[in-house]
């Protein structure tokens, strides 16, 4: 089972977004048994005490549009001691990516990346936050996707 932690710096728009897009991929091709997908933030600005807020609702909302629910899903922060449970460190951004460098100390088998750079185009999932774009987001959270999929079934 390959294990996959979608990251971005609140884990309340774009790595919710991310997890619950893959999962769907996952599950149209009949995948479920192969993947675990999980999502988090490399901040706590989104969990208090022991209780993260819940999935953005303007995020929650696109992705109710293209038939997807978040429901249930709360913010939880990435901890050092993810790098053993999981393959893949997946980040919407360079900062994101920084960070988990900064949270989980070295990376010795490669498993942060990028999520654009699955896709052609590179560089960053476009910031819903400051934008007010989700569906541009989901757009290229999609993309990352189904690029990062694609390339994992192949292996």
């Amino acid at each position: 089972m390959k294990k996959i932690m979608f990251v971005c710096h609140g884990n309340i728009c774009q790595s919710p977004m991310a997890e619950f897009i893959f999962r769907d991929m996952v599950k149209r091709k009949h995948l479920e048994a192969d993947f675990s997908v999980s999502s988090c933030a490399t901040s706590t600005e989104e969990i208090w005490g022991d209780i993260g807020n819940p999935v953005y609702p303007p995020a929650k909302a696109e992705l109710a549009k293209h038939g997807l629910s978040c429901e249930g899903k709360r913010a939880v922060q990435l901890k050092k001691s993810d790098y053993d449970k999981y393959d893949l460190f997946v980040g919407m951004d360079s900062m994101n990516i920084r960070n988990m460098h900064r949270i989980l100390g070295s990376d010795p088998d490669c498993k942060i990346k990028k999520l654009m750079d699955f896709t052609d185009r590179g560089g960053d999932v476009a910031d819903p936050w400051y934008s007010g774009r989700f569906d541009v987001a989901y757009r290229d959270i999609y993309d990352g996707c189904e690029s990062l999929l694609n390339l994992m079934i192949e292996e």
